[in-house]
Formats: structure tokens, C-alpha cells, sequence
């Protein structure tokens, strides 16, 4: 890889990159927390995190020395819980379909 596409590369996954990811965590961690006593904390958590997954996602873009690591968490985020949201929607319920015919 020259020189020139990783600092490229290293900028996408800094910037846009960073904020994208952090906002598909945010979703993601909606469908895996538990929802507590009031039941929203499910909901609550991944708001006030997301500043601190963004932070941690652009830092970790900016200074690993291995680009190869920073793809590989980065992209296993993004997947995970774009998984996790895709099967989300992809889930039918069986009530709401007889509701529906």
C-alpha cells in the first residue's frame, strides 16, 4: 500500500468513518442492553456513549501504527451490529401479520 492511500485510508476511517460506525453501534446496542426497570435504559446508554465510541473509534484511527487492526475493529463493529439491526427488521411477527391480510 503506498504511502498516499494510507493516510487516505486512515482519514476515512477517522472521520466519516468514525461517525458512522459510531452511530450503527448506537443503534446496534439499542437491541443487545437490557432495558432495566423503567425499560429504556436500553435507549438511554448508547445516546450518552456514542460520544465516547466516536472518540474512541477516531483515536484509535489516528494513532494505531496498524492500519490492518483499525479496518478489522472498525469493520467488526459496522458488521455486528448492522447484523444485529438488519435481523431486527427482518423479524416478522405473526400477530401483526394476521392483523394485516
Amino acid at each position: 500500500m503506498t504511502p498516499t492511500t494510507r493516510r487516505w485510508t486512515r482519514i476515512a476511517f477517522a472521520g466519516p468513518g468514525a461517525v458512522i460506525v459510531a452511530i450503527v453501534t448506537m443503534a446496534g446496542m439499542a437491541l443487545w442492553l437490557p432495558g432495566g426497570a423503567a425499560g429504556v435504559d436500553n435507549l438511554v446508554l448508547p445516546l450518552i456513549l456514542v460520544p465516547l465510541i466516536w472518540a474512541a473509534l477516531f483515536f484509535h484511527a489516528c494513532l494505531d501504527r496498524n492500519l490492518t487492526r483499525v479496518t478489522a475493529v472498525a469493520l467488526g463493529l459496522l458488521v455486528i451490529h448492522g447484523g444485529l439491526i438488519a435481523n431486527k427488521f427482518m423479524q416478522t411477527d405473526p400477530a401483526n401479520q394476521e392483523n394485516h391480510r
